[in-house]
């Protein structure tokens, strides 16, 4: 492959370009913490079982992104470079399924929040522009990830081509191999991806050792591209979903279809979100769970995740690595355990073994709900949407469709139902083909 050389990289951008923002965009990120009627249980340090400290991640996250790991502020301000990139796409339509309600015979109103107008046709840069820009900020130069489907290595990609860093992804080999246009969109954008488990960490070798024909996993994944940038002082590793930062960029999902909403005169009875490590369903429903809190309404949130990796609807509530080499934090989740891995089901991007912290304290809470959706399912339901919508679903996406149908079909009267759709299937046509 071919690389952009290190002497024609643009060099590090992160002042305002003083482009017009639309007033709709999001001026500050929702941190549902502040509003949790118990706090979240605190990361651990993996070898002390004490609280992580800022210095304990000093070594693989910028400063404003710890501080915002431990944010119980209600409101974050979003930066205007951040705004100025979201501009590119957000925000995103909130768009009623006439089309589709009508296929369904159902008295419930239908609509889907649409993350597939990104550039690279998901909801991840949401948090990958953030992540670029604050490690930009503090000097770093080269970003390190895993990624599952290869929308977050395309993001995270796109991120660092767009704020003058180097970029290089660890995606799951099961994935990988299926799909080869995740990995050329992020050589376009300038990254670099490597299979996983690879030949190229000490994690990796060791995964290969012990089962040479694995598929991998995420957690596998990440213990590569966690021991990459902690062995290189001029990286820092970013994280595509599970953490509290994370989720507070997704939050503009939510936050913007609430504002759609109430412009129209709607309010949502049920929230449907695709749930793999979480930052889809969490950045689309906290902001509803805040309104919830704050204002006693009663929005249900239901967290559809498959039935090949269910780690909220059959996994433990305990503390559990992140990874598979027991490199990253211990974190209070949902968790099928750490070693384990998930057949190579087609949605890649949901793939873990576990939960985000926030998303399971809030259903253990009681504040949301999960459902597990079988394969088939799900992409029956993509397919119901793509020929009543007209949008291809992403395979995750098809998990909320899924159970946003099932529920639309047995409501009896008039309510509102509102689908994370999010992102597109245009790259996954291989899997929508075998199952078709």
């Amino acid at each position: 492959m071919t690389t952009t050389p290190d002497d024609v990289r643009p060099a590090p951008r992160t002042e305002p370009l003083g482009v017009t923002v639309p007033s709709a965009v999001p001026t500050h990120w929702y941190n549902l913490a502040a509003d949790l009627p118990e706090p979240c249980p605190p990361a651990l340090h993996p070898g002390t079982r004490e609280p992580l400290t800022p210095d304990d991640l000093a070594p693989l996250f910028p400063l404003a992104l710890i501080g915002q790991e431990v944010s119980t502020e209600r409101w974050v301000e979003i930066p205007q470079t951040v705004r100025e990139i979201y501009a590119l796409w957000r925000p995103s339509p909130l768009v009623r399924a006439v089309r589709l309600e009508r296929a369904l015979g159902t008295p419930a109103r239908i609509y889907y929040k649409y993350e597939g107008v990104s550039p690279v046709g998901s909801h991840k840069p949401n948090t990958a522009v953030a992540q670029a820009y604050y490690n930009a900020v503090e000097g770093i130069t080269k970003l390190t990830t895993e990624t599952g489907a290869g929308q977050w290595g395309a993001s995270l990609s796109m991120a660092c081509a767009l704020l003058g860093l180097q970029c290089e992804v660890w995606q799951v080999r099961a994935s990988f191999d299926a799909k080869p246009y995740r990995r050329m969109q992020m050589e376009t954008y300038g990254g670099v991806c490597h299979p996983s488990p690879s030949d190229l960490t000490a994690a990796g070798r060791a995964m290969l050792e012990a089962d040479p024909d694995t598929t991998g996993s995420l957690g596998m994944a990440i213990s590569e591209a966690v021991e990459a940038a902690a062995t290189d002082p001029q990286a820092h590793y970013a994280l595509g979903s599970v953490l509290n930062h994370v989720l507070l960029h997704q939050s503009v999902i939510g936050q913007e279809a609430l504002a759609q909403l109430d412009e129209i005169g709607e309010s949502a009875d049920v929230v449907f979100g695709c749930a793999g490590g979480g930052s889809n369903v969490g950045g689309l429903a906290f902001p509803f769970l805040g309104r919830n809190l704050r204002d006693g309404t009663t929005t249900r949130v239901v967290a559809c995740e498959p039935a090949a990796c269910p780690s909220m609807t059959q996994g433990e509530y305990r503390y559990d690595f992140g990874d598979v080499a027991g490199l990253t934090p211990l974190l209070k989740m949902h968790t099928l355990g750490k070693d384990f891995v998930p057949p190579p089901i087609h949605a890649g991007g949901l793939r873990y073994h576990g939960m985000a912290p926030m998303v399971s304290h809030a259903y253990e809470l009681g504040l949301m709900e999960a459902i597990a959706v079988d394969q088939d399912a799900a992409f029956a339901a993509g397919v119901e949407f793509a020929r009543a919508e007209g949008i291809i679903p992403a395979p995750e996406s098809t998990h909320a469709v899924a159970g946003a149908l099932a529920h639309a079909r047995a409501a009896t009267g008039p309510e509102t139902i509102v689908i994370g759709l999010s992102g597109n299937g245009i790259l996954d046509l291989p899997a929508y083909h075998q199952y078709v």
